[in-house]
């Protein structure tokens, strides 16, 4: 059995289709869904069964023999991934904590472990892109969500546990399943909400004189790229760091210009001041760097462009009546 954390969640969920999609059905999925309507993203998928993350941490915690016996494998997904939460506190235990005792129970009972970390470690990029893990002391987080991705990180590392587990550096993911997420839905989401109401989109102003108003760039990956890239990882049993993107930053202004194309509506984009608040937090500019999983690992199916996943996203999703994977 495979247990999929964070699975009623965007890219758990999808996690949970790319296996379906493999005949894979032996999944125990587990959440914390609360007051949320994250339940929907697992409508049209299957699955063996479903524990609340409480539930499953206890179990986890008393060495639970059912676990032990039927459990061959733990994709950690869940997290809180606001990029603007606060509370610290909830973020290490949340982020931090939770992560590490699932590690520990995966290696003490020889279980694979893959756990998502994030593109929010590398910061203001100043150190680069690199998931080699001999660079990861250097990088700085600009908020505290990056950082408790980052502690994970750099404890795997000092105790010796990246040569056996994995784990996976996402960037900007854009697609289906992310309609719970809030202010923390992807821009192209947020995009075509407002194109599609207004006939008109809103964009930050820049502040760094070397980037032009909406040509901030960002390593935007669709979903579906992002879980196959996951599961080959997971199928080849790779061990250490890996960034799941597309390796070619795209601007803020593609994004709206595919947008508007699709829905056959002329351009018009509103440049904004940004909030005070997250002005010294900002991501100017994001690209994975791709050698590890494309080079050496030998990844080599075709990504979508961002235009090619927008227009998958739009039309075969936002515009439908099931727009869920």
């Amino acid at each position: 059995m495979i247990v999929v954390t964070g699975g009623a969640g965007f890219i758990g969920s999808a996690i949970i289709w790319a296996l379906n999609k493999r005949n894979i059905y032996d999944i125990l999925v587990v959440d914390s869904m609360k007051n949320s309507d994250k339940w929907k993203n697992l409508v049209n998928l299957k699955f063996n069964d479903y524990d609340e993350k409480e539930s499953f941490l206890k179990r986890i915690i008393f060495d639970d023999p059912i676990l032990k016996n039927s459990v061959k494998s733990v994709i950690h997904m869940g997290a809180c991934s606001s990029t603007t939460e606060k509370n610290s506190s909830y973020l290490i235990e949340n982020n931090y904590k939770y992560t590490q005792v699932l590690c520990k129970w995966c290696l003490k009972n020889e279980k694979k472990f893959i756990y998502a970390s994030s593109a929010a470690t590398y910061g203001d990029g100043m150190c680069g892109f690199s998931d080699n893990i001999d660079n990861i002391e250097k990088l700085k987080p600009m908020n505290m969500y990056g950082y408790s991705k980052q502690l994970f990180d750099l404890w795997a590392k000092r105790n010796g546990f990246l040569d056996k587990i994995t784990g996976l550096k996402y960037f900007n993911v854009f697609g289906p399943n992310e309609y719970h997420k809030g202010d923390m839905r992807s821009i192209i989401h947020k995009a075509f909400q407002q194109i599609n109401t207004t006939g008109k989109i809103k964009l930050f102003k820049s502040y760094k004189k070397e980037f032009k108003d909406g040509e901030q760039l960002r390593d935007f990956i669709y979903i579906k790229d992002a879980v196959e890239m996951t599961l080959y990882i997971y199928e080849k049993n790779l061990k250490g760091l890996f960034n799941i993107g597309t390796g070619k930053a795209r601007s803020f202004n593609d994004i709206a210009k595919a947008i508007f194309k699709i829905l056959n509506k002329n351009v018009k984009i509103e440049y904004i001041e940004m909030p005070d608040e997250i002005k010294d937090k900002y991501q100017y500019f994001t690209e994975a760097d791709m050698k590890k999983l494309f080079f050496e690992a030998k990844y080599d199916k075709k990504t979508l462009s961002l235009e090619e996943g927008i227009e998958d996203y739009i039309k075969n999703y936002l515009l439908q009546k099931d727009i869920y994977l």
